[in-house]
């Protein structure tokens, strides 16, 4: 009865003002090309003008940078045709957990949503604001590399301000993400269509001998897919709003079939036009690749490339930060995570203390950090669960035989897809040990104390400390439990 008023009043409302249903009836009503616009919206951010120079210093030459650009996209591809099974056979918001928590319990499933909650999303999000401001600030330092103070205060600066948007408002937070995704669009069209008129002009100098100075090192090819693959990591956005996509049987798999090719082709472009003005030295020695793009190819009009970059990439920071608030919310209505960080405003209607929580660890990101170390630091995390989660589709196959399975994968692609994970979380650490690979390993760890001491046995002493604690962050931030069923 009340999803009937709540319909009706839909309708009236989509009488007296043509614009309100697109935010108000989003959340439930997702077709086709609003499922690509997530995906490509969310792929297409800070990554492909940060990674190129990353896999290039990896690779050392320009064939084998844009092989593993290919390969990236070839591997995003086959992960996201295994998520459309997942996502088809079990069709709850979430993305990962659902999966995890069918196919091995509650565990796993707490361990992801753990480091996402400590990890991941912070990590991914305190990268696109670094990506942000270095942008912003080099266009100002002319000629030598911006200070790192600036460029961390104003990526602190830029994650407060995203985390206020979403806090006070969802139908802000979709007008942000609309008018940013546009303007990234815009961007990568300017940098696509200045490369290939440059490449129709002959400037193919810098594609000869392309395959001279290679590094080829299983270390060094793990890390410029670390790379690549960040630029791409958002492929399985669109498992995280399964119940709100109409018709999801049809519009996520197409969604994907298309979106992620789309997302390819354009990177690869991208990469070509960055190497129709600079040689493999001048890219590797580029403070932002784009910004000396721009100076090459568009001058005196090169100031319109920060400014969209810098969009593009706050585009990105706020869908973000609008998933890993739902991801947050899911865990908790779940049981596992601290109940105040799925309570929801009562004024707002959003989940302000996950999302406010959320700001504050990427902040702290931020402090010690830099992109390389961030970037590793989150491949590292989210692979070992990508990994994990498509195995779990193995899994599931053999064990959960009854489960409906309205697209069916070729058991090849998954297994391989794991073969695949397992050599980039292994690869690095073998070749190239670094102290963060250590640090996620103990967050991870940490999670498991953390469940089996406040979660699994709740502890008399626990709660005492975290009831008084909640009931005063409660008053103090205007926010309410979630209904038993708020969908």
């Amino acid at each position: 009865m009340g999803d009937t008023g709540l319909r009706k009043r839909r309708e009236d409302e989509k009488s007296v003002q043509s614009q309100e249903p697109k935010t108000t009836t989003l959340q439930k009503e997702l077709g086709l090309i609003s499922g690509i616009c997530i995906i490509v919206g969310t792929i297409i951010g800070s990554g492909i003008f940060i990674s190129p120079k990353s896999v290039l210093s990896n690779t050392e030459a320009v064939g084998p940078c844009l092989i593993i650009w290919t390969v990236c996209g070839v591997l995003a591809m086959l992960g996201a045709l295994c998520f459309a099974e997942l996502g088809t056979m079990i069709t709850k918001s979430g993305g990962e957990y659902p999966y995890l928590m069918e196919a091995y319990g509650p565990i796993p499933a707490y361990l992801f949503s753990w480091v996402s909650l400590m990890v991941m999303k912070p990590s991914s999000f305190a990268i696109i604001s670094l990506s942000f401001s270095e942008y912003v600030c080099t266009p100002f330092y002319v000629g030598c590399r911006p200070p790192v103070i600036v460029v961390k205060c104003l990526a602190a600066a830029a994650i407060v301000f995203i985390t206020m948007v979403n806090s006070l408002s969802v139908r802000l937070g979709s007008y942000v993400q609309n008018i940013f995704t546009a303007a990234k669009l815009v961007i990568v069209a300017i940098i696509i269509i200045s490369g290939l008129v440059l490449l129709a002009q002959g400037n193919i100098k810098n594609f000869d001998n392309s395959f001279e100075g290679a590094q080829l090192s299983v270390g060094a090819i793990s890390l410029a897919f670390y790379n690549g693959l960040w630029a791409y990591d958002g492929w399985n956005q669109l498992n995280y709003i399964t119940e709100e996509l109409r018709n999801p049987y049809r519009n996520l798999p197409l969604a994907i079939i298309i979106g992620i090719p789309l997302v390819t082709v354009c990177y690869i472009l991208i990469n070509v036009s960055y190497f129709t003005v600079m040689t493999a030295t001048e890219l590797l020695q580029s403070q932002a690749v784009a910004v000396t793009f721009g100076d090459r190819v568009l001058y005196p009009a090169s100031w319109v490339v920060p400014l969209f970059v810098a969009f593009s990439t706050i585009g990105a920071a706020n869908g973000s930060c609008f998933t890993a608030g739902r991801l947050i919310y899911v865990a908790g209505r779940e049981g596992h995570m601290l109940k105040v960080l799925s309570y929801i405003s009562v004024k707002r209607l959003t989940p302000a203390p996950a999302i406010i929580f959320h700001g504050i660890i990427a902040t702290i990101y931020i402090i010690p950090g830099d992109i390389n170390s961030l970037v590793n630091y989150f491949s590292f995390a989210a692979w070992i669960f990508y990994g994990l989660t498509i195995l779990g589709l193995i899994v599931m196959r053999f064990t959960r035989k009854e489960l409906e399975r309205p697209i069916k994968v070729p058991i090849v692609i998954p297994v391989l897809v794991t073969f695949i994970s397992l050599f980039l979380i292994l690869a690095p650490i073998i070749s190239k040990p670094a102290w963060e690979y250590l640090y996620c390993v103990l967050f991870i760890l940490s999670g498991l104390i953390f469940y089996f001491l406040f979660v699994h046995y709740k502890f008399g002493w626990a709660q005492k400390i975290s009831k008084p604690i909640t009931m005063y962050l409660q008053m103090l931030m205007e926010v309410v439990p979630p209904e038993e069923d708020p969908e």
